[in-house]
């Protein structure tokens, strides 16, 4: 089953979605819609055609210094660089193993690399939340923050492999 996402609304039915991640869960069910409000974050879901939401992702913009990059990655930018924050990707549990990660990541950054045409943004930073996500990210091209367990890419390498793998 394909699935589109949408950003998050009070209609759409938060209640069975179960990551495996307690605290991911509850924050889509008591903060992503105040966070929309606020303008601090954007989620967005996957609903399935029985209005079950199955996967999510919030992004927003964030702010790095030169200073946490890794050297190869810092070299001829400014102090401070604006990047997006993607966060809280998750999967409902009934539809792990079907191989939709990484189609759920791809939406999300085709998601941003569509925004950073109007909004500049040079990386898409992620914190993994724990081992798994972490390799998860590291297999999709992201770059560790040397101690930390944030990861980076640049906008730029993100939209080049997206326009490798988009059909012509």
């Amino acid at each position: 089953m394909a699935y589109v996402s949408e950003p998050l609304a009070s209609r759409h039915d938060l209640s069975a979605f179960h990551s495996g991640q307690p605290q991911l869960d509850a924050w889509l069910r008591e903060h992503a819609l105040g966070a929309a409000a606020r303008r601090t974050a954007r989620t967005f879901v996957w609903q399935a055609s029985d209005d079950k939401v199955v996967g999510c992702y919030s992004i927003g913009a964030h702010l790095i210094v030169k200073d946490e990059l890794p050297r190869s990655l810092a070299h001829g930018i400014p102090e401070q660089i604006p990047v997006v924050l993607l966060a809280r990707l998750a999967l409902d549990e009934s539809v792990r193993g079907q191989k939709l990660g990484g189609v759920l990541l791809a939406d999300a950054l085709d998601r941003i690399v569509e925004a950073t045409a109007t909004i500049a943004a040079r990386f898409v930073v992620v914190d993994a939340i724990n081992a798994n996500a972490f390799a998860f990210y590291e297999h999709y091209g992201f770059r560790a923050i040397p101690g930390t367990q944030r990861l980076v890419q640049k906008v730029s390498d993100i939209a080049a492999a997206l326009q490798e793998r988009a059909p012509v």
